[in-house]
């Protein structure tokens, strides 16, 4: 982490000042815990306090250093000197040491890292501080860095640019503009920047400072990715198989580098393995990667009772390829219980549900739904690939989960969500709480196997029972779990109209957009989309006052319950915001990369007339898309010119790299 703070003197008389640099150390889960074992020092060559703690078993051996690229005039590794004794950051001790800090470091400190610094300032003087904090593997290569950034730092500015530059090339690649500017702020970098720096680099926020790779997780992140970094959605892919047994099941969630993590009974995480591949696949037409090696995971088996088991598995030496993992996935996937549903384990996307299927009986809906599109289109690939009998056999498993679902989950006016183990339904009219849930509702059309007449009034449902305009918000299900006798497991531990009981659950609420989408209501998918905008949530003072969260990240959940209806809650670390910029751009606007193609396909609000896109194709070839209404065209067709000449093709181009940019005008009549 580098600081950089420039202080100027627009006085007429001189100015000194102390500047501090202060870091309380963690290196570890908990402060309290490791403190005991941090461990500082001052380095002379580097100029700089280093520190490390042994007892961290990853990465105890590795030094994490603070300093000011100017220098210094004292420091200490001691919290308590530096804060002074019952004494508080608002104006700690040490800054009013004339002598400055004492330099004590070592062990059994209450650790920190406090450096501060003399400045004067002339009148009209101005001058820069830098401060840096990072980590190296060891102290040779710590004093290696800490030489390398004063360096770097003799023109702070130029580094600070080429940050800028990186950002640039991944968040503008797909540029839109549209008459709706909320809209445009979140899909022109906000949503994407939230992904690739919160979700999948940091893996944390402030109300999760995790760290862990969840299987379903970051692979649905990277989905948001494919088309502005292809190559870090194909690593993960490879590293999220890595993490599969032997048996097909996978870790639900691990930590690097040693790879400990939670082996658990949770029916869906395997299964979103296939579906991003395929989508990597479609986007990319990288087929090689179907043929990467890759090892599997070895471990004790849970038992049937058994929801979990946290430990470091072994790497198997057996091994196979990306598609035969993905085989062994849905293989694992494809029983059912008694209504020809698949059993929902442990929990299925929902994981505060990890009590309706536990004892191996419990069916889910939304996983039919799911598993349906996974095998219809991984039986593709097989095809492909000379695997007919695979590809048979998953086809017609897909229709039985199709026939199962429209024979037992079909409530009157929407789909159930599950069946516990002794059968009774979730997610029915005949229950007091949780009578309808969304995932059932909107997976019943994303994966397109929904009776089309049932499918609208199962949206209908939605519209009716869970969309609160109100408050701007879409319910996972409601009412909430309170005081029903059902034990559906620690969703229950949630206050009503909190997080996953009932609130809003963004990445839940962002599936509604596409299944309006999907269904062709353009203008409503819009509205969705604008009721879901934190831009919208943060638009006049009362707003703020209600959502009191970030109004420029997604949340993940937002509290439906009377006194904090409308109140967010946790930001930046959510899942949804990949969900969320692939509903723009992909659901909403049509932009679809599929290999060296542009399949367009946009379902628009009745209200737009035109709106632009600009694709970056590679860093010299630009598309720009204009998209304009003509009265003389038929509804839902279009028609393609590139670069003035018309397109055979009407609703994709070609793409080339010859170092241009391009103007592609298309034309149509807007429909809901």
């Amino acid at each position: 982490k580098i600081s950089s703070l420039t202080l100027e003197n627009r006085s007429k008389g001189i100015k000194n000042l102390v500047i501090c640099s202060y870091v309380e150390w963690v290196l570890g889960f908990s402060r309290s815990t490791m403190a005991p074992t941090t461990v500082t020092e001052f380095d002379e060559t580097a100029g700089a306090i280093f520190a490390h703690n042994a007892r961290n078993s990853e990465y105890g051996t590795q030094i994490s250093f603070a300093l000011i690229n100017e220098g210094h005039r004292s420091f200490t590794g001691d919290r308590t000197e530096f804060i002074g004794r019952n004494g508080s950051m608002d104006a700690p001790a040490g800054m009013f040491r004339r002598t400055g800090l004492s330099g004590r470091v070592g062990a059994a400190l209450d650790p920190c890292a406090a450096l501060d610094l003399n400045i004067h300032l002339a009148p009209g003087e101005k001058k820069t501080i830098t401060f840096f904090l990072g980590q190296a593997e060891n102290r040779v290569r710590a004093r290696e860095m800490i030489s390398h950034l004063k360096i770097q730092f003799q023109k702070p500015e130029q580094l600070l640019e080429k940050v800028k530059s990186s950002w640039d090339q991944i968040l503008n690649k797909v540029q839109v503009q549209t008459p709706d500017k909320a809209m445009n702020l979140m899909l022109n970098r906000w949503l994407l920047y939230q992904t690739l720096a919160s979700r999948f680099w940091a893996r944390t926020g402030f109300y999760q400072a995790g760290g862990a790779y969840g299987f379903r997780d970051q692979l649905q992140d990277v989905m948001a990715l494919m088309v502005s970094q292809p190559k870090i959605a194909r690593e993960h892919i490879l590293r999220a198989a890595s993490r599969q047994f032997v048996e097909g099941d996978v870790q639900h969630w691990w930590h690097p580098p040693a790879g400990r993590g939670v082996r658990t009974q949770f029916s869906d995480d395997l299964i979103w393995l296939p579906y991003v591949v395929f989508h990597y696949l479609k986007v990319t037409n990288d087929l090689s990667i179907l043929e990467a090696e890759i090892s599997f995971l070895e471990g004790p088996l849970l038992r049937p009772d058994q929801e979990n088991s946290y430990y470091a598995p072994a790497v198997s030496h057996n091994s196979a390829t990306l598609y035969n993992h993905c085989v062994r996935a849905l293989d694992k996937s494809l029983p059912t219980g008694e209504h020809g549903l698949p059993l929902m384990g442990a929990g299925d996307w929902n994981d505060g549900m990890n009590r309706v299927g536990h004892a191996g009986k419990g069916e889910s809906v939304w996983l039919a739904w799911f598993l349906f599109k996974n095998l219809e289109q991984f039986s593709e690939i097989a095809k492909n690939r000379g695997d007919t009998d695979k590809a048979l056999v998953w086809k017609n498993h897909a229709l039985n989960l199709q026939r199962a679902a429209e024979e037992n989950a079909w409530d009157g006016e929407w789909y159930k969500r599950a069946f516990f183990d002794d059968g009774t339904p979730l997610g029915s009219a005949s229950q007091a709480e949780c009578k309808i849930d969304s995932l059932a509702q909107t997976w019943a059309i994303i994966s397109g196997a929904a009776d089309q007449v049932r499918g609208q009034k199962a949206m209908e449902a939605v519209e009716k029972y869970l969309v609160k305009p109100d408050n701007k918000m879409i319910l996972l299900f409601t009412p909430p779990f309170d005081k029903t006798p059902l034990d559906p497991g620690y969703i229950k531990g949630y206050l009503p109209g909190v997080r996953e009981n009932g609130g809003q659950y963004t990445h839940a609420a962002v599936w509604c957009i596409f299944a309006h989408t999907e269904l062709g209501h353009g203008t409503r998918a819009a509205e969705l989309f604008s009721m879901l905008n934190p831009i919208n949530h943060g638009a006049s003072r009362k707003d703020v006052e209600t959502y009191k969260v970030e109004p420029y990240v997604l949340a993940a959940d937002i509290y439906s319950q009377a006194p904090y209806a409308g109140r967010g809650g946790w930001t930046w670390y959510t899942g949804s915001c990949g969900w969320m910029y692939r509903a723009g751009i992909e659901a909403i606007l049509g932009f679809h990369k599929q290999g060296e193609s542009i399949y367009l396909k946009p379902c628009l609000p009745a209200g737009w007339k035109d709106f632009k896109m600009t694709y970056r194709h590679t860093e010299k070839t630009i598309y720009q898309i204009t998209y304009q209404n003509s009265d003389r065209m038929l509804v839902n067709a279009m028609e393609i010119s590139i670069d003035g000449n018309k397109s055979e093709e009407q609703d994709r181009f070609q793409l080339t790299d010859d170092g241009q940019e391009h103007q592609i005008h298309v034309t149509f009549r807007l429909w809901d």
